[in-house]
């Protein structure tokens, strides 16, 4: 089945990557869907950079999930970034992703029924730098913010954006170091097709050497297609084969 229902576990980081003809939303939305809804009692800490609660809310509808209800049952915590980040940016702050950093700690540190599911994901970590946040600092952000979900059991998501395929750039090295599990989400060479909307692979991070989910090789890449309501997956070459 994919992808793993159990990804990530507990104090394991996901990193996501995607490009730009290869989105990779329906992935996080499925996983925060999926989290809300089998983990009933567990919290979720979603950090929003680039898309307002409006668009997260939408998507959701399609999966009959209300998210409103979580937010009002705090099991979901919404973060808007650039409401703490665009101040300490435009005061010239030298720590300018600090105030982040210490309202998700506070996130963590809050009790809950079920501290042993915990959710966090951050979407996306390459508009910081697009934001103009300076590379030492996502970096120590990157770090920081992995650190945390470790200490607290917390599972944590990363997406990235790839601008440039194939040219990795200083904080896609960096996630990879830290992360234990790399989604990949790339489009075919010919470009989407009706019956195929991409592909997605699953590599192994630096964070474990002995995996627990089956890798995927980009050789041998799942591909999916993109529906009204979500998203379906299959074996290269099959096209209606789900899985």
């Amino acid at each position: 089945m994919f992808p793993p229902t159990n990804l990530p576990v507990p104090s394991e980081v996901l990193l996501i990557t995607d490009e730009l003809l290869a989105p990779a939303d329906f992935l996080l939305h499925r996983q925060l869907a999926a989290h809300l809804k089998e983990s009933k009692d567990s919290r979720c800490v979603l950090i929003s950079v680039s898309e307002d609660l409006g668009r997260w809310k939408s998507v959701a509808q399609r999966s009959n999930l209300n998210l409103a209800q979580s937010l009002e049952s705090q099991l979901l915590t919404f973060i808007d970034a650039m409401a703490h980040i665009s101040p300490a940016l435009d005061e010239k702050s030298k720590t300018p992703l600090k105030d982040l950093y210490i309202i998700i700690l506070e996130c963590l540190k809050r009790p809950h029924l079920d501290e042993t599911k915990a959710l966090v994901v951050l979407d996306d970590i390459a508009a910081l730098e697009w934001m103009g946040v300076p590379l030492a600092d996502i970096l120590r952000f990157a770090r920081a913010l992995c650190a945390i979900c470790r200490k607290y059991n917390a599972s944590l998501i990363i997406r990235h954006h790839i601008t440039t395929p194939g040219e990795p750039d200083d904080i896609l090295r960096h996630l990879l170091q830290l992360c234990t599990y790399h989604m990949d989400v790339f489009s075919l060479s010919t470009g989407r097709s009706g019956s195929v909307s991409g592909q997605v692979a699953l590599h192994c991070g630096a964070a474990t050497s002995e995996p627990t989910h089956k890798l995927i090789p980009r050789s041998k890449a799942v591909q999916y297609r993109l529906t009204d309501t979500g998203s379906v997956f299959f074996d290269r070459g099959t096209g209606s084969g789900v899985l």
